[in-house]
């Protein structure tokens, strides 16, 4: 990143500053702050005293000084509440007006941007977490996604768009970045060239991504990204906030009318050129000895070295546990935290000593499939919630662990506190977005159940609604759901694909 653009944000921050110091002392109102807010990365919570602030993590990927910067400020200001969110940020929740303030300004110094992590500007660009050491990737694809995040900042203040931009990449057929998803996604392929996707996203009319192009070579990836934006700006709603995401250009305008709209401004920015990118690849030179397998063990593709996958529950780790992961890395060479879009982290570039120390301070973490659920924060602290999607995360695991089902009966399931998919739930094979149910002309807390998502490149789809079921009633069904798999001495994903006639009867009467 040109230090002249850091200049600018830091520059930038008088306005924000000056805005959140009015807000919490209630001298402007919570429509007002957030116009201003979501524009660096933060939001007012539901209780409009405390605020959150998104820290942006390029491609997921946290050095060792971005997470000292995380535990330090954690530990500094008593920060108790941290997100790992679907995008491949962090959240830092329950902020006072100053420590906003602060905490904004010093995250640059460390490479860390809250600009443009809200508001109607392009989003942190995803990476997957082991890009560069995943063995069965196509290549890695972690240099390209720091060049488009790079490219989209620096042009954050020429452009006005009608909402945000998503941008991912897929190095591998678990797409888990869902960049196939996205309103922008590039799948990495074997020829070492990418296919690019177009006007997909999740939430309200949820929409597969458009092939728009093959075989794309690295170097002509930008002109992609500014056709992108160029498409954005001339053909995007600006009048209904509710239809503005790109998902909506196609329909509005018709596919083909849109794939060539799309396709006519690549061609015109490669006429004008200046965009041809040049990307720098750092392979991992470390080597190591020794072997150590285990559940969250992840052999990398360079021979003696490991990745230590941790999920805390709920995507929400303790300072503590960061704090020891710190400490306990500090001079390991060459590791790294990765973060993942479901709320994992990856410790990588372990030797098998390494390894073991990592997974000693990390033990609090999911033990099983399920507990790698992803959940959004939920609407105890979300502004815009409707429920409390971390509730019932909770809650769901603990009725899970006490009936005993094993690993693998039940799925990772994907709960959103409202429709907005901050938890994915469109793309999980069970999934839940927090609304109401009326009963007797009542209404009372439900969640609608998803089923049957995939993010798998070239098996992508999006899961059917079922229909809402009352809040109190989900972790029965999801351990009535684990007990039968169970049962049939099969694995969850084994079992839906002849079962889901069996599924909609063991649902039915909890819908009902």
């Amino acid at each position: 990143m040109k230090q002249e653009i850091i200049q600018r944000f830091r520059d930038d921050l008088e306005q924000f500053n000056d805005a959140t110091r009015k807000y919490y002392a209630g001298e402007i109102d919570r429509k007002t702050y957030k116009g201003i807010s979501g524009g660096f990365g933060s939001y007012s919570e539901r209780d409009g005293k405390r605020g959150m602030l998104r820290l942006r993590m390029t491609g997921g990927r946290m050095d060792k000084d971005k997470l000292s910067f995380v535990v330090d400020s954690a530990n500094a200001y008593g920060i108790d509440t941290m997100k790992m969110t679907t995008c491949e940020t962090i959240q830092l929740h329950h902020l006072t007006a100053e420590q906003i303030v602060e905490l904004s300004a010093k995250a640059l110094d460390h490479g860390i941007f809250c600009r443009g992590g809200g508001g109607d500007h392009p989003r942190n660009v995803m990476a997957p977490p082991l890009s560069g050491v995943q063995p069965g990737e196509t290549f890695d694809v972690m240099p390209y996604a720091y060049a488009v995040g790079d490219y989209l900042l620096s042009i954050l203040y020429d452009i006005k768009m009608p909402r945000k931009l998503k941008v991912g990449f897929a190095n591998h057929s678990s797409n888990i970045t869902h960049a196939t998803i996205r309103d922008l996604g590039f799948v990495a392929r074997e020829d070492g060239t990418f296919d690019v996707y177009s006007a997909g996203g999740m939430g309200p009319n949820a929409r597969l991504g458009m092939k728009m192009a093959e075989a794309v070579p690295g170097s002509e990836l930008l002109y992609y990204v500014r056709a992108m934006v160029d498409t954005f700006l001339a053909h995007g709603n600006y009048e209904m906030r509710a239809k503005a995401r790109t998902r909506y250009m196609p329909v509005a305008m018709g596919e083909d009318a849109y794939r060539d709209a799309f396709l006519q401004n690549v061609e015109t920015r490669k006429a004008e050129g200046g965009l041809d990118l040049t990307v720098t690849e750092t392979p991992v030179t470390k080597t190591g000895a020794g072997e150590i397998s285990g559940k969250r063990i992840v052999a990398q593709k360079q021979p003696g070295l490991f990745a230590v996958s941790y999920h805390p529950l709920g995507g929400t780790p303790s300072r503590q546990t960061l704090t020891a992961l710190r400490d306990t890395i500090a001079d390991m060479e060459a590791v790294e935290i990765r973060l993942g879009a479901d709320g994992t982290m990856y410790i990588i570039n372990c030797t098998a000593d390494e390894a073991q120390r990592v997974l000693n301070v990390t033990a609090d973490g999911a033990e099983t499939l399920f507990e790698h659920s992803v959940s959004c924060i939920g609407a105890l602290i979300c502004q815009q919630g409707a429920r409390d999607s971390q509730g019932l995360y909770h809650a769901c695991v603990d009725a899970v662990r006490k009936a005993n089902i094993p690993d693998g009966a039940l799925p990772q399931i994907h709960i959103s506190g409202c429709p907005s998919s901050c938890g994915t739930h469109q793309i999980g094979a069970l999934g839940f977005h927090g609304g109401v149910k009326i009963v007797d002309k009542k209404p009372l807390p439900a969640f609608t159940l998803h089923v049957g998502g995939s993010a798998e490149l070239g098996h992508e789809h999006l899961a059917e609604n079922w229909g809402p079921m009352l809040e109190e009633r989900i972790p029965a069904f999801l351990v009535e759901v684990g007990q039968t798999v169970a049962a049939a001495g099969q694995s969850f994903a084994e079992w839906l694909p002849a079962h889901m006639d069996d599924l909609r009867a063991i649902a039915k009467p909890y819908l009902d």
